[in-house]
């Protein structure tokens, strides 16, 4: 199956989705990964703003925001920029995703963890993205650990991949963790 394939399979299957169903693969994905090693020894955190599709993390990234240093994703061209978390002052970025406002980017080199959205895995941790190249781009340059996260539909046996494409080192889903290491 090629990605187009899978973007579309994997959008009617969200559209589907309850929003309870939405909450409850929400909770089991980010009570596994707050319960991980990465997460534990983690100070800064590169997570991102969820899209109405996506697991979302507002609530993940509430409770823990007074404990962990988070830090969000910013379009700026062809690339993420990496700014602090700091709900009051967001804006409506790029793609209708909220986003941080400043100027103090941080070198992706300095995070300790990464959470990565995709629009499906496989359990290798390769990664079909939205098409555009933004988190490719940004994991070429990272050291941190990598997690991706997924509803179970999301996982797939084998994702196509091209040479730009980068993997995750985890991906964790409702109801498993696969590691790539």
């Amino acid at each position: 199956m090629n990605k187009t394939e899978i973007r579309r399979r994997v959008s009617n299957h969200k559209a589907l989705l309850a929003d309870t169903d939405r909450q409850v693969a929400a909770d089991a994905v980010f009570d596994r990964l707050e319960k991980m090693a990465a997460f534990v020894m983690a100070d800064k955190i590169l997570m991102y703003n969820s899209l109405p599709d996506e697991l979302s993390t507002r609530s993940f990234i509430d409770k823990w925001a007074a404990r962990k240093h988070f830090f969000l994703p910013r379009v700026n061209g062809v690339d993420l920029d990496v700014l602090p978390y700091d709900r009051a002052h967001m804006h409506l970025g790029a793609f209708r995703i909220e986003e941080p406002d400043g100027d103090d980017t941080v070198d992706v080199d300095t995070l300790d963890l990464i959470i990565v959205p995709a629009v499906a895995y496989d359990s290798k941790g390769n990664r079909v993205g939205r098409g555009k190249g933004y988190y490719d781009r940004l994991l070429a340059r990272a050291r941190a650990v990598t997690i991706g996260v997924a509803y179970d539909f999301q996982l797939f046996d084998t994702v196509e991949v091209e040479p730009h494409d980068r993997p995750v080192d985890i991906v964790i889903t409702p109801s498993g963790i696969y590691f790539n290491r």
